[in-house]
């Protein structure tokens, strides 16, 4: 189908702006990775997306620097800088605008630094780390339940299979489980479910607490080849090699957000670390049981 074309040839120019928001992106380099002529391009990403090319860039950029607002220790001048604004006052301005209020105030609302509570830094405070003589890695044990571990885990490149939603999507199993009906009948046929061992994930492009509820993108992915050939409104991509957080958990499906939740709020406050900008994903090593769910929750740190 033409539209599942298209949608393709987007999400591949939006799988690189994501990557590069702290370049400067030309209308014309953007084209090219479309396959689209520069005049057709702006006009078939705005019916596509409903943002202009440069209004999405924008607001990815803002909601980059609100979500490291929330998580890290940089100053608001050095990430803003880092996310691709070259002037302090242009980024000031656009801030306010779209959050109704300036970065220092959002910052000291927000900041997760501010939001351990004595009953978090207490549960955290009752854990401990240890060094794991089989993995050589440091792991820790905590009293949160449906945790089985967390730690600290060099990641390979993973390359996936993807299709993408776009719009809300927490709480809705009945979404996931047609977005994963349609990856295994693409992938099915293609012999992308007998070459071996697989996994699936879920990869999460937006920060949830700070993007636009109506533009939050999610894509439900397979492991492939790097070298699979996709088509129509199925994509690829690699989640990227690097340092992460790794929480296994067994949680049913009204849980995964406490996971998240506990991990993002209270872990991550108190154990000296500081998320990276990369995507964050859900790793499943395999199917549910009896409506339980065994989750690799794979967060990006910063070295």
């Amino acid at each position: 189908m033409i539209e599942n074309e298209y949608k393709y040839r987007i999400n591949k120019v939006i799988d690189y702006i994501e990557k590069n928001l702290n370049e400067d992106l030309s209308l014309q380099d953007l084209a090219q990775i479309s396959n689209f002529s520069k005049y057709h391009f702006s006009r078939i990403f705005l019916a596509v997306t409903g943002e202009t090319v440069f209004q999405l860039i924008l607001r990815l950029r803002l909601e980059r620097i609100a979500s490291l607002l929330v998580h890290s220790r940089d100053s608001i001048s050095d990430i803003a800088f880092a996310s691709g604004f070259k002037s302090l006052s242009v980024f000031s301005k656009n801030f306010t605008s779209y959050y109704s209020e300036s970065a220092t105030n959002f910052r000291k609302k927000n900041s997760n630094l501010n939001k351990v509570n004595s009953n978090l830094t207490k549960n955290y405070l009752e854990s401990s780390l240890y060094i794991c003589n089989q993995t050589k890695s440091i792991k820790w044990k905590t009293n949160m339940k449906n945790l089985e571990s967390i730690e600290i885990k060099e990641l390979p490149n993973i390359p996936v299979i993807y299709i993408r939603h776009t719009g809300p999507y927490q709480g809705d199993n009945e979404l996931f489980e047609t977005l994963f009906s349609k990856l295994f009948a693409w992938a099915g046929p293609r012999g992308l479910l007998d070459s071996g061992p697989f996994k699936t994930a879920i990869v999460y492009h937006d920060d949830v607490n700070v993007a636009d509820k109506s533009k939050l993108r999610t894509s439900v992915c397979l492991t492939a080849s790097e070298n699979t050939v996709v088509d129509g409104e199925i994509g690829k991509m690699t989640l990227e090699k690097g340092k992460y957080v790794i929480g296994k958990f067994t949680v049913n499906a009204e849980e995964f957000q406490e996971a998240w939740d506990w991990l993002m709020g209270s872990w991550f406050p108190t154990s000296g670390y500081i998320p990276d900008d990369k995507l964050c994903f859900e790793l499943y090593p395999e199917e549910p049981d009896n409506g339980l769910f065994k989750v690799e929750i794979c967060v990006p740190i910063k070295i």
